[in-house]
Formats: structure tokens, C-alpha cells, sequence
């Protein structure tokens, strides 16, 4: 990592539940975590907006949310990323199989219509070269709501931020998962 975190005795007291909270769920401070709370408010806009996309009540089924973290992941080559947010995939009830030709989903066939159309627009939205087009657009509207529609572009922006931030400041991965090959 190019920046080291601080010791944790030495973050605002109001993190502190931010940190327990992910040692309780993942069974580490997450590193990424210890780097925005260099940063306290920018950390809790963080925190507060992951909260928000992973939330119970989201039109976008769990498992959905986790494959595209993980393809954005992917294409801006963040190992945390791709590590945790895998791990968090698998938890969610898929198989390593797929998991390991989520890099290559074009080709594969264990993605459906709906999941093929949201990892195509996921790579239009990511990639600086990508285009969202009209007809693409109408595949995706095929499968939700303008609000679903709304928060899953919210989603892959975020991703896009969160990945770009750990690996800019090469965050390692943490040993969550067997990072799928490919990745």
C-alpha cells in the first residue's frame, strides 16, 4: 500500500463503531476503511452510501448487487475488490463456478438474460470507451424500473469510485477469497 493506515486507537471515536462493525461482519478492519477515516467525513459519506446500496429494501436482489462489484471490480483491476466483494458473492449463494467466468460472461453460459444485460451495461457505464445506447438501455428497462434503473447506475458508479480509490493506493487483497483467476 502506498499509504499506511494509522493505528486504530488513533481515528475519531465516532469511526470506531464503523471498524467494529467490519471486524464483526468480515473478521477484519477493512483496509480500505482505515484509509478513508484519514478522511472522517469523506469516510462516513462513504460508509453512509454503502449502507444505502446494501441495503435490505434495494429493488436489486442481493446477489445482482454483488455481481456487478465484483465485474467492476474486474475491469479496474482491484484486488481488495475483487476479493471481498467475490466473498460477498459467493455468501450470497453463487457457485465458484460461476464466479470464476464472471470475467469472461459473454461466452459463458451460466449467466441469464437479465444478468447479461445488466453486465453489459455495467461494462458501458465503466469502461471510459463505453457507450450506454439507446437499445441497450431498453434491455435493461426489459428487467426494472426507471428507479431500479436509477440505483443500479448509482451502484456501478460507486463501485467504479471504490475501486478506483484501493487501487490507486494499492490496497492488497485480504485474503477473504481464492481471487477468481482472471481477475
Amino acid at each position: 500500500m502506498y499509504i499506511e493506515p494509522k493505528p486504530l486507537k488513533s481515528y475519531p471515536f465516532y469511526l470506531r463503531p464503523f471498524f467494529w462493525n467490519q471486524k464483526r461482519k468480515y473478521g477484519a478492519v477493512l483496509e480500505p476503511g482505515l484509509l478513508w477515516g484519514r478522511a472522517p467525513r469523506m469516510f462516513v459519506a462513504v460508509a453512509s452510501m454503502v449502507g444505502i446500496l446494501d441495503r435490505k429494501g434495494s429493488p436489486l436482489p442481493p446477489a445482482l448487487r454483488s455481481l456487478v462489484t465484483v465485474r467492476v471490480s474486474q475491469i479496474n483491476h482491484c484486488a481488495f475488490c475483487v476479493d471481498v466483494n467475490s466473498a460477498t458473492l459467493h455468501k450470497r449463494g453463487v457457485g465458484w463456478e460461476k464466479i470464476e467466468a464472471l470475467h469472461d460472461w459473454q461466452s459463458s453460459n451460466h449467466f441469464d438474460e437479465m444478468e447479461r444485460a445488466v453486465l453489459a451495461y455495467t461494462e458501458a457505464v465503466t469502461r471510459t470507451e463505453g457507450r450506454v445506447d439507446a437499445e441497450m438501455m431498453a434491455e435493461v428497462k426489459r428487467h426494472f424500473d426507471d428507479d431500479a434503473v436509477v440505483e443500479l447506475t448509482g451502484l456501478i458508479a460507486f463501485q467504479n469510485m471504490s475501486s478506483k480509490f484501493n487501487n490507486a493506493l494499492d490496497v492488497p487483497p485480504q485474503g477473504f477469497c481464492q481471487i477468481p483467476q482472471g481477475s
